[in-house]
């Protein structure tokens, strides 16, 4: 039987205009997240994908409906804040810009803030923000100030103070999009290597379809509701659907399908250049080309 940490029935989410009406951003929405798998979350803006991660960290309430968390059904009137306190703890979130996450002058001490604040004991804080700067490969940065590092160095200590206070799941909302490639591609890497090398489960909002062609699952949330589910493979074929919901495909993806409408024999559900690229060589090879 399978881990599930993360389970929806019907969970609905309203936001109170300023005219008194009610905005509805979630709805009926149901879904399941296995423990250790790396979970995309794609989407237009408003479509509810960051309304999404904030309940399942509990910084929001779902206005109807249900959310479990490691099995327990999230009950806030009948829960104390200890025990709120303590699922809160189990799930981590990355945001979008790393200067607001970071609070110390040295970046070791940003990423001990967050295991000193849950009442770690020295030693233990040590051990943790060792471990930590070492996943991220920031080891060597440890007296540096965070900021004089690159945009994506600055998410990587972001990362590894999450990291140190050592939860389950870790949802990175839009972590990527201040970034250029280069801090793009260092801190997709590190989520990568935290989710096959520790396990952690991990959830991606982005807007970058090439990121989340990495992940092991793709959910399209459009208008509040799941509108796609499935592995990239399955769900980056669908063009029409996501071009409907205001997305693209990997342009790897994109190319290979407009060579397919034109009759050559090409894959429409290759993800990566690597994969374009042997591709078009197989098929040039076939008619005798020199690649």
């Amino acid at each position: 039987m399978s881990d599930i940490v993360i389970k929806t029935e019907g969970l609905s989410f309203s936001y109170d205009e300023d005219d008194g009406s009610r905005l509805a951003v979630l709805k009926e929405f149901d879904l399941e997240i296995e423990r250790g798998t790396f979970v995309a979350l794609l989407g237009h803006n408003g479509s509810g994908k960051s309304t999404l991660a904030k309940l399942f960290n509990l910084i929001l309430s779902p206005t109807s409906g249900s959310l479990y968390l490691f099995g327990e059904k999230i009950d806030e009137e009948k829960m104390t804040e200890d025990d709120l306190y303590a699922l809160r703890q189990r799930v981590g979130m990355v945001f979008q810009n790393p200067d607001n996450q970071l609070v110390a002058t040295i970046v070791e001490e940003d990423v001990a803030f967050g295991p000193e604040n849950l009442g770690v004991p020295p030693k233990e804080i040590r051990e943790r923000v060792d471990k930590a700067l070492e996943i991220v490969g920031m080891t060597k940065f440890a007296r540096h100030s965070p900021h004089q590092l690159s945009g994506g160095q600055k998410q990587r200590v972001a990362i590894a103070g999450i990291i140190a206070c050592d939860p389950e799941i870790i949802i990175f909302d839009e972590s990527t999009a201040m970034l250029d490639p280069i801090g793009r591609a260092e801190v997709l890497e590190t989520i990568e290597k935290l989710n096959k090398e520790n396990g952690t489960t991990v959830i991606l909002i982005t807007h970058y379809m090439e990121e989340a062609a990495r992940a092991d699952r793709v959910v399209v949330i459009d208008d509040g509701k799941r509108l796609l589910d499935g592995t990239p493979k399955e769900v980056f074929s669908k063009t029409k659907i996501l071009r409907g919901a205001g997305l693209d495909v990997p342009q790897t993806t994109l190319l290979l399908q407009e060579l397919a409408d034109e009759g050559f024999a090409l894959p429409r559900d290759a993800l990566t250049p690597e994969e374009g690229a042997r591709a078009l060589a197989k098929i040039l090879s076939e008619k005798g080309r020199k690649i």
